[in-house]
């Protein structure tokens, strides 16, 4: 019998079902773990729906007690959580580490926020207030990629605000999650968080439901679509933060030795496997084969091993499906491009995939137009920046975007215009728990994190008085 165990209503339960869970890095059974029915689902959002107006009436500074308590709780255990983290999901340890020190730091931060009765307009014949109210229960559908981070994207500003929560993990990734259910059952009042997996059968029926008044929902833009099909009848409120295919532009005046190491982490933590890595590297001509040669150099020094062993950097891709997929684009990179390193699977058991640059790519083809969501790197040439901006901004995906230069007036001008909902300079992947996270086009609506992304958690009500 499965030691873990979801959270429904405060108890810590079975599924009506199990399901296996697998470690990328080995192929081999990792866990076994309940698998939610429809019943318990449904049972989830009934007590979701049951406790939510006793948890709003609790004053703001016992619920961010109890966020304070549940962040306390997971830094108590937190090399557990980052070991199991690295056997589920396949990142290096210290990945792993840095997410759940990230965890806890998000929680902890929004824990400290709040909203407040903001007044537009006090004069002699009437007053004008803006409230924020709670919406009532969240669902919250959590991808594999940073299966506890993206929890703490959802979970703090959900109750914080006076909502409930439930969670429903992947399915691929979901022992962390459920871990953190057994400390959420010891920190919040029963039915306040629960959490549910299932096996990739229950995200449709969670974003339907009735009682559900809001989903957050992190993943790929095409189930995004579907969750906003899932949603329309009950109008749900929804936060939806999609794929993107970041580009990187990268300007003649900078010294490829100081920046090639950052394009290199930006674009391979993780495997590759984050919605904000650079998947399209535009590098100006003048230095292009310099930059492609080092990239090159650190992709073949780069260690590819299991997670846990010391000195990994990239671990495996995190499930055989997108492992298949990645594939599918080293074909499309031989087809289009030139393979500079990299290439092609390693032969050992999991979904090892050597870091890959290929050159001599550009916009139209496969490897730089699709989302790889893998350890592949285009690098396409340029010769002038506006015209790289434009391939740039050509994409139907906006999440984030960079421009590397040591004109830092010149290269905040590119920025500024780039089509995406984050933009950076002289770096990439720069975000905290203050700053507001999403995407433009079809890389997300609404915004997470900060307090734009609070507000996100709540229905503005006017109230107007006469006087």
């Amino acid at each position: 019998m499965s030691i873990y165990r979801m959270l429904i209503g405060g108890a810590l339960v079975d599924g009506d079902a199990e399901m296996d869970v697998i470690n990328p890095a080995t192929g081999k059974l990792l866990a076994s773990c309940p698998r939610g029915s429809a019943a318990q689902l449904d049972a989830a959002v009934a007590a979701a729906k049951g406790a939510q107006p006793a948890w709003a009436s609790l004053s703001l500074e016992e619920r961010k007690s109890a966020l304070i308590k549940l962040a306390d709780g997971l830094e108590a255990r937190s090399e557990e959580f980052a070991r199991l983290l690295t056997m589920e999901q396949g990142k290096p340890l210290a990945e792993s580490d840095a997410e759940i020190s990230y965890t806890i730091a998000f929680i902890r931060y929004c824990s400290a926020l709040s909203t407040k009765v903001e007044t537009i307009e006090d004069g002699p014949d009437r007053r004008v207030e803006l409230h924020r109210k709670p919406l009532g229960v969240v669902g919250a559908i959590i991808p594999w990629n940073f299966p506890l981070l993206l929890i703490a994207f959802k979970l703090p500003p959900a109750l914080v605000t006076g909502n409930t929560i439930v969670v429903k993990p992947s399915p691929t990734t979901p022992l962390t999650a459920l871990k953190l259910g057994e400390l959420c059952a010891e920190t919040f009042p029963p039915g306040v968080v629960n959490i549910v997996s299932d096996a990739n059968d229950l995200g449709e029926r969670l974003s339907a439901h009735p009682d559900v008044a809001k989903i957050s929902f992190t993943g790929s833009t095409a189930t995004g679509a579907k969750v906003m099909q899932s949603a329309a009848e009950t109008i749900k409120r929804l936060t939806l933060e999609l794929g993107g295919n970041d580009a990187a532009i990268v300007l003649p005046d900078v010294d490829p030795a100081e920046v090639v190491p950052a394009l290199f982490g930006g674009a391979f933590m993780n495997a590759g496997q984050v919605c904000l890595a650079i998947k399209r590297l535009y590098v100006h001509k003048d230095i292009y084969d310099d930059v492609c040669n080092r990239l090159a150099i650190l992709a073949r020094n780069a260690i590819v091993d299991d997670g846990l062993k010391p000195g990994a950097q990239i671990g495996p891709l995190q499930n055989r499906m997108q492992f298949d997929k990645v594939k599918g684009f080293l074909a499309d990179a031989y087809a289009a491009g030139k393979v500079i390193a990299g290439g092609k699977p390693i032969d050992r058991p999991g979904n090892f995939i050597q870091p890959t640059i290929v050159r001599d790519v550009t916009d139209g083809d496969r490897i730089v137009d699709l989302e790889q969501f893998g350890p592949i790197l285009p690098v396409i040439k340029f010769s002038d920046p506006e015209d790289a901006l434009a391939r740039a901004n050509a994409s139907s995906l906006g999440l984030g975007g960079s421009v590397w230069s040591k004109d830092v007036r010149r290269a905040t001008d590119l920025a500024s215009r780039m089509d995406v909902g984050m933009a950076w300079v002289n770096k990439h992947l720069d975000f905290g728990p203050g700053i507001p996270f999403g995407g433009a086009k079809q890389s997300g609506i609404g915004m997470e994190l900060g307090d734009a992304g609070l507000t996100e958690f709540t229905q503005l009500s006017v109230l107007n008085i006469a006087l």
